[in-house]
């Protein structure tokens, strides 16, 4: 054994756990417990909130989560250390002592899934959506609560001479009998300085608390595929960690039943990860929950008011329309009937002509009895027109401009 000189190198334990106030004993473990998980919540409730959840969900679907989960952690507990609870000189009642310690992460992640799912189904929210934003949370509540079990001196390693070795005391009452419920240590003598594996996992957890953060910052996590990171970086961890733990354990194959979780379940997380990225970017929380702005309500936030657009209609009404406009008006009036004389004209020349091919005779007289030209008025040769004169036929001036305008 060291000697007590080396003694100031190593990480002391607690001299208890338990501390009584009257009749009721406060328990650091279940302290422990507690602060994790009023800290998983918190914290999952401000990351629902920035990803456009609804406030107050996550506290919501935790009612049904919680208790699920601590059910089911000290199940699998009670499942894979039986021979704790059952056999000769063992009493079955201490596995309902959840105080005492024994919540297996295991069973508390598996049933706390369906106790989620089941608050999920009620608040209407996607599973995994949750499961992302619960995932730094849950694993710094684990880091918590591995706290407790350093007061309840347990979950440690083989012996070693590191600075950070723990020492362990034997704790006893007066009477000289191990003492669990008010872990009493009287001897401050360490039996033995061992590895605190309970303090390498929870600085492994932060570790993968800030892995899962940046994750999913840099890559826009979804689906379920920030809480795979999770599960895949805690299994890595407690591979190598239950590995050097010494406690009494359910061996399968030669090693702790432990192992053989973490590594299926890591293999899980990982196939889960891959094949999630598929099904596109991130949930929108905020078009799943209703709290985004409807098209219509963008839309008639953006549209003018309806007594502003009748007000402008009646100012149109009532200003009396400017030179410039009243020019424009008379000159639209007037182009169809511009368009319109040359059509007549035209029509006109037509008859005439078709009347002096059938009588040329009429066409004559009605040339003599027309008004003789007054003098001075100039006359031009022209060929024969459309109006049906011959060469050498006098035509006037105004006559011949209309072909003219006609054609402009």
């Amino acid at each position: 054994m060291s000697t007590p000189a080396l003694y100031l190198a190593n990480i002391p334990s607690p001299d208890r756990g338990v501390w009584e106030l009257g009749p009721i004993p406060i328990r650091a473990y279940a302290l422990c417990i507690i602060a994790g998980i009023v800290v998983a919540i918190w914290w999952t409730e401000r990351r629902w909130a920035a990803r456009g959840g609804t406030p107050g969900t996550i506290i919501d679907i935790a009612v049904f989560a919680v208790p699920f989960g601590l059910v089911g952690g000290r199940l699998y507990h009670v499942a894979t250390d039986y021979h704790r609870y059952f056999g000769e000189g063992r009493n079955p009642l201490d596995a309902l002592r959840i105080w005492d310690g024994g919540l297996g992460i295991w069973g508390a992640i598996a049933l706390g899934a369906v106790g989620a799912w089941i608050g999920c189904r009620v608040k209407k929210v996607p599973l995994p959506a949750f499961g992302d934003a619960a995932a730094p949370g849950i694993v710094t509540a684990q880091a918590i609560g591995r706290l407790g079990n350093y007061f309840n001196q347990e979950l440690y390693g083989g012996p070693t001479d590191l600075p950070w070795g723990l020492e362990i005391y034997r704790r006893v009452n007066e009477n000289g009998a191990v003492d669990n419920l008010n872990g009493v240590a009287v001897n401050h003598i360490p039996e033995q300085v061992v590895h605190p594996t309970f303090l390498y996992e929870l600085l492994w957890n932060l570790a993968v608390a800030a892995l899962v953060v940046w994750a999913d910052r840099r890559f826009r996590l979804g689906h379920g595929r920030a809480f795979a990171v999770y599960v895949a970086g805690y299994t890595l961890g407690r591979t190598w960690i239950e590995l050097m733990r010494t406690d009494e354990a359910t061996m399968v194959g030669g090693l702790r039943v432990n192992v053989w979780v973490s590594i299926l379940v890591f293999v899980g997380a990982i196939v889960y990860l891959v094949l999630a990225k598929r099904r596109g970017p991130r949930e929108d929380l905020a078009a799943i929950q209703g709290t985004a702005p409807s098209p219509e309500d963008t839309d008639a936030a953006e549209k003018p008011a309806d007594t502003d657009t009748d007000d402008a209609r009646d100012e149109d009404a009532e200003r009396e329309p400017s030179d410039d406009e009243d020019a424009t008006s008379e000159k639209a009036k007037d182009e169809p009937a511009k368009d319109a004389a040359p059509a007549s004209t035209a029509k006109a020349a037509s008859e005439s002509k078709a009347e002096s091919k059938a009588d040329p005779k009429a066409d004559l007289k009605a040339e003599s009895e027309a008004e003789p030209v007054t003098a001075g008025a100039t006359r031009a040769k022209t060929p024969a027109d459309a109006n049906g004169t011959t060469p050498g036929e006098d035509a006037v001036p105004g006559d011949a401009a209309e072909p003219s305008r006609k054609e402009s």
